[in-house]
């Protein structure tokens, strides 16, 4: 068996492989506001984006727990995101609602809804453009953030749903009699 080199000649082009490049991954995350501040979470959790309106107040919930909704006959509690982040309680206008996420517990998948000031838009986010979490200088804590979506010259907050809202956390909260 001889090594014969294969020479082409100028009217065939030598093949060259071609490096195969990766697509990075693109993600979509749902925005909404809390006040002037921008928060995003990823898309593939929300089930659907609902109007404000009446809730069932539940007693002896921590103060982030606003009560539950009745959502096609499955009862679902409403976290007022402003005050599980430890601020003052959400003020309801025009554009408030709720977004119904999937979060999980223990293996299952509960819905719970999640009252904010108004959701924005879907925007997407590639790996290489989120940051993640600064060690410092947060309004929020800091395991409650996935990671900094940089978006155009801003930064936006990716929460960490599972985290943040995680059901076992709160429910100790509620057991306590804690407000977060």
């Amino acid at each position: 068996m001889s090594n014969h080199l294969a020479i082409s000649s100028a009217a065939e082009p030598l093949a060259v492989p071609r490096r195969t490049v990766a697509k990075e991954e693109v993600l979509q995350y749902l925005t909404f506001s809390l006040g002037d501040e921008v928060f995003a979470m990823d898309i593939r959790s929300v089930r659907e984006i609902i109007q404000f309106s009446t809730m069932t107040i539940v007693p002896l919930m921590p103060e982030f727990v606003r009560g539950v909704i009745n959502l096609r006959g499955a009862v679902v509690p409403v976290i007022d995101l402003k005050s599980r982040f430890g601020r003052d309680r959400a003020q309801m206008g025009k554009k408030t609602c709720v977004i119904i996420f999937d979060v999980g517990a223990d293996g299952d998948k509960v819905e719970l809804g999640l009252l904010v000031d108004a959701v924005s838009e879907v925007i997407e986010i590639t790996a290489s453009q989120i940051e993640p979490p600064p060690q410092f200088g947060t309004t929020i804590q800091r395991e409650f953030i996935l990671g900094l979506g940089k978006v155009d010259s801003e930064f936006i907050v990716i929460l960490e749903p599972e985290r943040a809202l995680n059901i076992d956390d709160m429910a100790a909260l509620a057991e306590k009699g804690h407000m977060a």
